[in-house]
């Protein structure tokens, strides 16, 4: 069986071509993710897609009958050539002058595991391309072979048709087109097809792709806590309260809908979950239970010793960013590794952030490397790469041009050893854009990080105020009952 979806793209069309062919090659070279490219850097994009393609991800390795090792490669064009469809695809929406807005349509198609080879799959992926919109519009299609059995292709869809220049709009119906057709494909290669598929919400290929690595997802994160409270419950009253007090607000209808601390919307449980958590499903899940589970206890853990070297007194604390990122970090387990397991619930708004788990220990290792405490200190540390920046582009620009001088072009030599130091710089300059990008990012993460964790400090005195007056309440009712004749 196979399982479709196709959603718009805002932003730069380039790095989506790049990463529909490899995505593990989409930061390679760094200056593609820059809007402000000059005429001369949009040139190099060529370069770019050739690099991108000459990957594992499209890439099968087979030998002929003389044991030589024969590369196939899997990624087409539709009314496009693969190695310069971004070209191509920009220079329609010139001609149009329709540059803004959705600047493309990326979609995929899922295989079951086991089910088609390479070869099958790419057909698959380049026939439904050309029936769905072969007549009209532009089409990368990319066959991924990121995992032994799983294969799926993925579809850049230019915006802007190169017949007439009409925009291309994704209706409920072109959705349903999609998945008719591939279904249709599937039977016509003997794949198996999802008879009678329910109506409901796709997920977005950045979850769906979050699950396949095993990294967190606002929903998985939802799910879990929901699943806690229903073990943690033998009542619906109790499963509701349990809910609360993980901090999320609740509204219930037809729907049970929730909304964590800090989001905007509520989210629908049976809506994006399915059947088992309607208030029936929560229900009979609840009565099946002999008994609740209780949470984790600190109690009867057991002690460890450990024995310290050098003095407490000498030892420098970390202070400001530094203290903040690493007390972050910790209570959400990021770091150490070997860190025993919390035993308390941590606020949704914390553990949200562990989507964000790479990008936390990457700031907070440019913060200890550079001893970088404080604004005023990350200002100068930033003011100094960009500087830095300006340099290596220079010097690259000066190669560039020597690269194109009639004696360069005559020594194959040399021109080898001046694209090696391109390439050098270009190295550079990855590292130098990434370490601005992680400036940026810890001036603004750092201010959501202590607003979090204020207002989670808030909620646990407001929880306590609650449970005081809960037990008082108790108590006073005990003692009126005890008091009746």
């Amino acid at each position: 069986m196979a399982t479709t979806s196709i959603w718009r793209v805002h932003g730069w069309l380039g790095k989506l071509v790049v990463y529909v062919e490899n995505p593990d090659k989409t930061e390679n070279p760094a200056f593609y993710e820059k809007p402000d490219m000059t005429e001369r850097e949009t040139q190099g994009l060529s370069d770019v897609i050739e690099y991108a393609v000459q990957q594992e991800k499209t890439e099968k390795a087979e030998t002929d009958d003389e044991g030589a090792e024969i590369m196939q490669r899997f990624v087409s064009g539709v009314n496009c050539t693969p190695m310069t469809a971004r070209d191509e695809m920009i220079a329609v929406k010139k001609r149009f002058g329709k540059e803004g807005g959705v600047v493309a349509y990326h979609g995929y198609q899922s295989f079951a595991p086991g089910e088609a080879t390479p070869e099958m799959a790419h057909e698959i992926g380049l026939r439904l391309a050309k029936k769905l919109w072969g007549e009209r519009y532009q089409v990368l299609v990319a066959t991924h072979l990121d995992k032994e059995n799983h294969l799926h292709n993925h579809f850049v869809l230019n915006t802007v048709s190169f017949i007439d220049g009409i925009k291309f709009y994704r209706s409920e119906k072109d959705y349903y087109d999609m998945q008719k057709e591939s279904d249709r494909l599937c039977r016509e290669y003997g794949l198996s097809v999802i008879e009678n598929p329910k109506r409901g919400k796709s997920k977005h290929y950045g979850e769906w792709r979050a699950e396949q690595e095993g990294r967190p997802t606002w929903r998985g994160l939802i799910k879990n806590d929901v699943d806690t409270a229903i073990r943690r419950s033998m009542t619906e009253r109790q499963f509701f309260h349990a809910l609360k007090e993980m901090g999320y607000e609740i509204k219930t209808g037809k729907d049970i809908s929730v909304r964590p601390q800090g989001k905007e919307r509520f989210f629908r449980l049976a809506r994006n979950l399915g059947e088992g958590y309607t208030i029936e499903g929560i229900r009979k899940r609840i009565l099946a239970q002999t008994r609740p589970e209780r949470p984790a206890s600190s109690r009867g853990a057991e002690e460890k010793r450990y024995r310290l070297k050098g003095s407490l007194t000498k030892t420098k604390k970390a202070t400001g960013f530094r203290a903040l990122y690493f007390h972050y970090c910790y209570l959400l387990g990021i770091f150490p590794k070997h860190k025993p397991p919390q035993r308390r619930q941590l606020p949704f708004s914390y553990r949200e952030d562990l989507i964000r788990a790479k990008e936390l220990s990457d700031e907070v290792r440019l913060l200890a490397k550079h001893h970088i405490d404080t604004t005023e200190q990350l200002s100068a540390f930033r003011s100094g790469v960009e500087n830095r920046i300006q340099e290596v582009v220079s010097s690259r620009k000066v190669l560039y041009r020597k690269l194109r001088t009639k004696p360069v072009m005559q020594d194959e030599e040399k021109q080898a050893e001046i694209k090696a130091e391109i390439s050098a710089l270009s190295g550079q300059l990855k590292e130098l854009r990434r370490e601005v990008k992680l400036c940026e990012d810890i001036a603004v993460r750092s201010r959501v990080i202590q607003d979090k964790m204020k207002a989670a400090r808030e909620g646990e005195k407001s929880q306590g105020k609650e449970r005081e007056q809960d037990v008082q309440f108790r108590r006073r009712g005990g003692t009126n009952r005890a008091n009746e004749p």
